[in-house]
């Protein structure tokens, strides 16, 4: 929300909106008005209220009268501002303690945090809240009874948009073909999923004549920056409400209490064990004895995956059909984006591939531990990768790898449409063209390994890389090629030998 801002700078020719100067003031007369006028919204995340001074030539001593009404007229209004009863429009209201929204659409989970924040959203704002809820493959339960839940806490209505499709298509694809890792090992699977989430919330701002979008988001991690620049990206008119930074409540205790006095039914403990966000990409797991990089994870937090030590002792061969640089196929069934990452996540979860533990940099400067599953994805990338191998040449590789740093830089950051992002997409999907074939890999024990890599397109010649002789590349060649390449060395070595 917009907050109050110091007044500075005086002027005879500066005007408070909607008050007057008087007519016998004089124009020498030095007189300080604010440089806008300020709603409620702006009110509501400030409690003090900055004066304005006047300044008033005490030569005249009607004008000084004149401008004492003023003063008096200013006070009342900000007076009036600050107490949350007045709406935007400057018109009496009593709603809201910290300003007056009309609608606000709230990105809705049906936890803790997002439970408590409905019932806060109408008591300091006096809005109407419009839940929403992305289906982005979290899983069924979590999505049962959401709209109970949300009626309950005070919501009109719960708006629930499948999302997993477009996604898979439109957000990890990308993502897979530009071979985007954060810090290593990170597959972004988070990263992904809220700018997806914030642009179908835009959508449904727009459907239902929404003022605002909220999130549950806290002040201290990445998703809060990952939310807001969609949102600013998609309407820049839309005002933004983040709880965590504006309330009293500190933590989960607090909001439990919180709860309770507002009768919100929160089927949570006051003890959580982790914390976790789960997609059709991945599932993450933060808190508890996580906090301490020094621990090692228990074996009963994972969910998607089995322990490598119980998968099959019998490895599985799987064949993943590429065209462009994006699967299509899964051991030759063609299927949409979702059901393939699906599939896969079923087949290398059973054979505990794609869990990572790591200790990486979060956008707002401090290090956060987290453990993530990410089986279907580990697949994927393997493959892509492989398949890389035989249609990309080494500057060309090159190339798409750094870039592919930088690539991950964004997404992590929330930058999702950001034009340099967005230029860099036109590239990877340019560049991987002819990145179309089939790789065949084998799943054994937490690992994935290639097995088979075949492409039409393969810039790999089995006449030109045998040992043997042949018309396209002769071994005698290599002398001369050798001595140009090597020149720069061989001088640098006559220097230092004083040839």
């Amino acid at each position: 929300m917009a907050n109050l801002q110091a007044v500075s700078g005086c002027s005879s020719t500066m005007a408070f909106q909607g008050v007057k100067r008087p007519e016998n003031m004089n124009p020498r007369d030095s007189v300080c008005y604010p440089r806008k006028s300020y709603t409620s919204q702006e009110v509501g995340a400030r409690s003090s209220v900055h004066m304005c001074t006047f300044n008033v030539n005490h030569s005249a001593r009607q004008s000084k009268v004149s401008h004492s009404r003023v003063i008096q007229s200013v006070l009342a209004g900000e007076k009036e501002m600050a107490s949350g009863k007045t709406d935007v429009s400057g018109s009496p209201n009593d709603r809201g303690l910290r300003g007056k929204l009309n609608k606000v659409v709230l990105a809705y989970s049906g936890g803790l945090d997002t439970s408590v924040i409905v019932p806060w959203l109408r008591e300091n704002y006096g809005c109407d809240v419009v839940c929403f809820t992305a289906d982005v493959g979290q899983g069924v339960m979590e999505l049962e009874g959401l709209e109970a839940k949300a009626k309950a806490s005070g919501a009109s209505q719960l708006v629930v948009k499948d999302l997993k499709e477009e996604f898979v298509r439109d957000f990890i694809y990308p993502c897979l073909r530009a071979g985007a890792i954060y810090e290593r090992k990170y597959l972004l699977g988070t990263s992904m999923a809220r700018p997806v989430i914030a642009k179908a919330m835009v959508d449904v701002a727009e459907e239902v004549g929404a003022d605002a979008v909220a999130h549950g988001c806290t002040g201290k991690g990445n998703d809060q920056v990952r939310f807001e620049l969609t949102f600013f990206a998609l309407n820049p008119q839309l005002n933004v409400v983040a709880p965590w930074r504006e309330w009293d409540i500190q933590g989960r205790e607090d909001a439990i209490e919180y709860a309770k006095k507002h009768n919100v039914p929160v089927p949570v403990t006051k003890k959580s064990i982790y914390s976790r966000d789960r997609n059709l990409w991945h599932l993450s797991h933060e808190g508890d004895i996580l906090e301490d990089p020094a621990n090692e994870p228990a074996r009963d937090m994972y969910m998607m995956t089995v322990d490598p030590e119980d998968a099959p002792n019998t490895p599985e061969y799987m064949e993943i059909g590429i065209v462009s640089g994006l699967p299509v196929s899964v051991n030759g069934n063609e299927l949409s984006p979702a059901s393939l990452l699906s599939e896969l996540n079923e087949i290398g979860g059973k054979h505990g591939i794609g869990r990572i533990d790591m200790v990486e940099n979060r956008l707002v400067g401090m290090k956060s531990r987290g453990v993530y599953e990410t089986p279907g994805g580990t697949i994927l990338y393997a493959a892509v990768r492989e398949l890389e191998s035989l249609t990309l040449d080494r500057e060309t590789l090159q190339v798409k790898d750094s870039l592919a740093l930088k690539y991950a830089e964004l997404v992590y950051a929330g930058r999702w449409f950001d034009p340099l992002r967005q230029s860099m997409d036109a590239f990877m999907e340019k560049i991987t063209e002819k990145t179309t074939g089939s790789v065949t890999l084998k799943l054994y024990k937490g690992s994935v390994s290639v097995a088979s890599r075949k492409s039409p397109y393969s810039m790999y010649r089995e006449d030109i890389s045998s040992f043997e002789n042949g018309d396209i590349y002769n071994q005698a060649d290599a002398a001369g090629f050798i001595r140009l390449y090597g020149l720069p060395t061989r001088v640098r070595a006559m220097q230092e030998k004083g040839l």
